[in-house]
């Protein structure tokens, strides 16, 4: 009886409009597709001209969090925002020529965290959970084993070429991700010297704020939130001058923002903590710049005050505008860091904003560079165990319910679910009914199959779209520290240079020994 009524729910959902088509006219006529298809294989051929120039720049986007289930879903939420049913829609990251996977685990563990990734993916090296800057010699928040085991990272590698360098993030700059460009750390965790531990101390570590402004301390471009790791304990935020959980956390009495003016007032140099400041500089004049615009995690999309504070793809924008006034061009790192807290608290609608806004970011950056000097990789440091199905129909709304019931409990369920996380909840025992809440409000946490505080990381291998010169390199399936010696192979830096013509300006994508084995054939034929 029970299976009978879901039956007839499920019908009437399901073919209840069958007078409006639930999808374009066009897509009826086989041609639309054929058409679609031969126009896709006239590009893809074209592609067989490979682009082997040197690249001038370097672009990574690293959408924290941003597993493949999450680049789909935030494709149709973009189309749908644009009136579209968004299934057909097209991402910036969709346009890339190149893709290929990357695996994701760290040398300890088999699901990875955000900071021993983004040792593999800046650095090169795989690394333990929680750890930054360092190899997997070395223990975490073991302090004494972090001596000896550091690694460097594209961006100094970069630097150290002689070209201009930038970070910019949705999270704190001292944050997993880009801590990895800077700092060598055994604990993720250090963000100022207020979160370590006394031994640690003691034993001459160094807080991750300090060695932002200490390892490379000519970074052109710095822009994201963390204001509070940078003043003395207990100093009042300009913003939140009344909110003592967002005064300054320094025991070490430092003002670090202070000490960066001081340094930079005679080289053009300019710290700006809200978007007015920012937007009201021009990048001509700019050659370092200083962007602290929350105490610690910038607001989420959805949630930031348009006014007062900028968006992701504002801040790309400045960035890209202030680093390509160096002729031996510039490495960028950009995170779309909240994706990921997004996730983490149930909240699909903010993880999903989020990456939207990362995709409008990259498209900016595309019309601001060359892909003939500029090669741009956008990738994930990991997934979470996000995932939306329940056989909707086509232009469903990304944050709808599936068109059934459950054949066991008979309540709607959404689309978008959690393997776990705090959207486990029980009413009288039995699962919510969604229909009686807000499914679509913005902090709405989605149903978990398992309680848990805070939603989990997820395992599987995540995507690396590139594009640009010798963008090819990325292919295929490959360990995630693959990637910054692909970028910086095409950039002619770090530890690949041997390749290159210095003349031209060109990459020779020939190997080297390729090279010096020819040589040899000739010169056994001429003898």
């Amino acid at each position: 009886m029970k299976l009978t009524a879901v039956l007839i729910v499920c019908s009437s959902l399901m073919f209840g409009s069958l007078g409006k088509p639930q999808f374009p006219e066009h897509e009826k006529d086989p041609k639309f597709w054929n058409m679609w298809a031969q126009r896709t294989l006239k590009n893809a051929l074209s592609l067989q001209s490979l682009n082997t120039n040197k690249a001038m720049n370097l672009i990574l986007f690293l959408g924290d969090g941003m597993g493949i289930p999450t680049v789909t879903a935030a494709r149709i939420l973009k189309g749908q925002l644009n009136g579209q049913s968004g299934e057909e829609t097209q991402l910036e990251m969709d346009k890339f020529p190149f893709v290929s996977l990357a695996k994701t685990y760290n040398t300890n563990a088999q699901v990875p965290d955000s900071a021993g990734t983004a040792t593999a993916y800046l650095c090169g090296v795989k690394a333990n959970e929680g750890t930054v800057g360092v190899s997997a010699a070395a223990v975490r928040t073991q302090c004494n084993t972090t001596q000896g085991n550091e690694v460097t990272s594209i961006l100094r590698w970069a630097k150290e070429a002689g070209k201009s360098v930038g970070i910019v993030t949705t999270t704190r700059v001292n944050h997993a991700t880009p801590s990895a460009s800077y700092a060598h750390s055994v604990d993720r965790d250090w963000y100022s010297d207020n979160e370590m531990p006394a031994e640690a101390l003691r034993d001459g570590c160094k807080d991750i704020a300090r060695q932002l402004f200490e390892n490379i301390p000519n970074i052109d471009v710095i822009m994201g939130g963390g204001r509070k790791y940078m003043f003395p304990k207990n100093k009042s935020d300009v913003e939140y001058p009344n909110d003592l959980k967002h005064s300054g956390t320094r025991k070490d009495g430092r003002n670090f923002v202070e000490e960066w003016t001081d340094r930079m007032k005679d080289k053009k140099g300019y710290y700006v903590w809200n978007k007015k400041q920012l937007l009201s500089l021009n990048p001509n004049n700019v050659n370092y710049l200083l962007g602290l615009f929350e105490p610690a995690d910038l607001q989420y999309d959805l949630e930031r005050n348009t006014e007062t504070d900028p968006s992701l793809t504002e801040m790309v924008e400045m960035a890209i505008k202030i680093l390509r006034k160096n002729p031996r061009g510039f490495y960028l790192l950009v995170e779309g860091g909240r994706i990921d807290h997004g996730h983490h608290e149930g909240k699909a609608k903010q993880a999903l904003h989020e990456t939207v806004e990362m995709d409008r970011a990259i498209g900016r950056a595309d019309l601001l560079t060359s892909v003939h000097d500029t090669m741009t990789v956008v990738t994930a440091d990991h997934s979470h165990v996000f995932n939306f199905g329940g056989y909707t129909g086509r232009g469903n709304t990304i944050f709808g319910l599936a068109p059934m019931l459950s054949d066991i409990d008979q309540k709607p369920f959404t689309s978008i679910i959690y393997g776990n996380g705090p959207g486990y909840k029980l009413i009288n025992g039995a699962r919510e009914n969604v229909s009686t809440v807000d499914y679509q409000d913005n902090n709405y946490q989605a149903q978990a199959a398992v309680p848990l505080t805070m939603e989990t990381h997820g395992g599987e291998d995540v995507a690396v779209f590139a594009k640009g010169p010798l963008a090819h390199l990325l292919h295929g399936v490959h360990e995630q520290n693959y990637i910054p010696h692909v970028m910086a192979y095409a950039a002619c830096i770090g530890q690949n240079r041997e390749h290159c013509v210095s003349r031209s300006g060109a990459a020779d994508i020939r190997p080297v020994l390729s090279s010096i084995a020819a040589l040899l054939t000739v010169t056994r034929i001429l003898c």
